[in-house]
């Protein structure tokens, strides 16, 4: 009984098609724009023209959805890359920030059909927020792995496998009132 199963997987094709948008925020901005940086120059390096990637500096994170949304809902692009560094502080403030944040953005990409990806810090310290953008190592979770890398060069390699797999899965939407990327 030999069932085929169709997988699909999002691999960036020779020649990357679309545009990028990215929403950054200025608060922690020593941190944010290591992130933007490492995302620029990965969509850079995958083939993506410089003019086809479009960047918004936002106040802070709680804002990034805002201007996300607007983004999506303009149908120019492929996907939408959020970055920003939420660290935690003397209150539950940073609880509530990231709450809103990610729900929001997760929302976004549900309505809008297209890949909206998350990029937010949300760290305990100024120093696991440097490691995670490209700076000096800290310890992981469990105290023994070492965290060292960029989210916003992670984000953009996501966001390129997604526009990749969308693509795949396009002729599903095909009659459905999504916002539309254009080439």
């Amino acid at each position: 009984m030999g069932v085929r199963v169709k997988i699909y997987q999002g691999s960036p094709p020779d020649g990357v098609h679309g545009r990028f948008g990215i929403v950054v925020s200025k608060f922690n901005q020593s941190i944010t724009t290591r992130l933007l940086e490492g995302a620029v120059d990965t969509l850079r390096e995958q083939g993506v023209a410089e003019e086809r990637i479009e960047i918004a500096w936002v106040p802070g994170a709680f804002e990034i959805p805002t201007v996300a949304e607007r983004f999506a809902a303009s149908g120019r692009f492929s996907a939408v890359i959020c970055l920003g560094a939420v660290i935690r502080g003397e209150t539950t403030h940073d609880q509530h920030i990231n709450r809103a944040v990610s729900n929001a953005i997760a929302e976004i990409g549900v309505h809008y059909g297209i890949p909206v990806l998350f990029g937010i810090l949300t760290c305990n310290t100024l120093e696991q927020a440097i490691a995670r953008s490209g700076g000096a190592a800290t310890s992981g979770k469990d105290g023994a792995q070492v965290v060292v890398g960029n989210k916003g060069i992670d984000c953009a390699l996501a966001a390129l496998e997604m526009v990749a797999l969308m693509e795949q899965l396009r002729p599903w939407a095909e009659g459905r009132s999504l916002g539309r990327p254009q080439a």
